[in-house]
């Protein structure tokens, strides 16, 4: 029946010109009749130099806004309603807009994890795997990071000349590993290498063979020699590795590395999406995009 569903949402790509865009974290059934896998910058940038006129988001509801804000001639539908990401939405733009004001020298960092809105009142955007480099370049002395207090820690710890401030906030899946959660892992697996997410809180990190983005951590493992490895992010990355790279073992570092706002998106919506009966538009004002895209524009102008 899945084989069927697939052969049926490749035969509505080609009939739509869709665009089928999933982030890593989502499941194997969809990610094999995705035309693009990956982080979600990595996303929306395909999305922006592919032709297709409609763009599908297997992912939450920030990213689906970014490929918006890159194309805003395209429709973007957003694959489940409800996906949301606990991490982007939980700072106001008046909040940050406040701090600007009584901190005039300051430059503000956005995660590219945040919300249109938060990305229009920021100086520059991120990646987990842009972080260090840009806030290492930026002109500013100091830097309020936001929204994820776990990657500005990892940024500061790389930008000691920097003085960066950072707001309580992250994402609660990756924050809720321990350094206990590492030492029961190893002691299953005292061979692996332990490679994490700088969501992961310091103390995990501290603790890691290898801290980056998830494009990073699949890297590192399909080129390494080792062949054993704790994959500290998402649950499901472990899985894709471990169909990638069959002749090496992958661990998830702890059961509780399970997304839930990620997990909503099925095969079944991707296929309602295409039959016009499913998903959400993403609309935005032209000022919003405008104000957010500038943000960006100068994360690709520094990384």
């Amino acid at each position: 029946m899945i084989k069927n569903i697939q052969e049926e949402i490749l035969r509505l790509k080609k009939e739509t010109g869709a665009v089928i865009l999933a982030h890593a974290y989502q499941s194997k059934e969809i990610i094999e009749v995705a035309d693009y896998t990956g982080d979600s910058f990595q996303l929306s940038v395909a999305a922006s130099k592919d032709d297709g006129p409609l763009c599908i988001m297997c992912g939450v509801h920030f990213m689906a806004e970014t490929v918006k804000i890159l194309s805003p001639q395209k429709r973007v539908i957003l694959s489940h309603p409800c996906a949301g990401c606990p991490m982007a939405e939980q700072m106001k733009p008046d909040d940050i807009l406040a701090y600007k004001r009584s901190h005039p020298s300051c430059k503000v960092v956005a995660y590219i994890n945040t919300t249109a809105a938060l990305k229009a009142v920021c100086d520059v955007c991120v990646t987990s795997a842009s972080a260090v480099k840009i806030c290492s370049e930026l002109d500013a002395e100091e830097i309020l990071f936001i929204p994820d207090c776990n990657l500005g820690s990892f940024v500061q710890k790389h930008c000691p000349d920097k003085k960066i401030t950072l707001m309580q906030g992250g994402c609660p899946v990756h924050a809720a590993m321990t350094a206990e959660d590492v030492a029961a892992a190893k002691a299953l697996h005292p061979n692996a290498l332990l490679l994490v997410h700088p969501e992961c809180p310091p103390e995990v990190a501290a603790l890691s063979d290898y801290t980056g983005s998830t494009t990073g951590i699949m890297k590192f493992a399909e080129s390494s020699a080792a062949d054993e490895f704790i994959i500290g992010t998402e649950i499901s990355i472990a899985d894709h590795l471990a169909y990638k790279c069959p002749d090496k073992r992958f661990f998830a570092l702890s059961k509780k590395l399970i997304c839930p706002d990620m997990r909503l998106t099925s095969l079944m919506d991707v296929y309602h999406c295409l039959k016009g009966d499913g998903g959400m538009e993403i609309v935005m004002d032209d000022e919003l995009i405008a104000k957010a895209r500038v943000c960006i524009d100068e994360m690709l102008r520094l990384g």
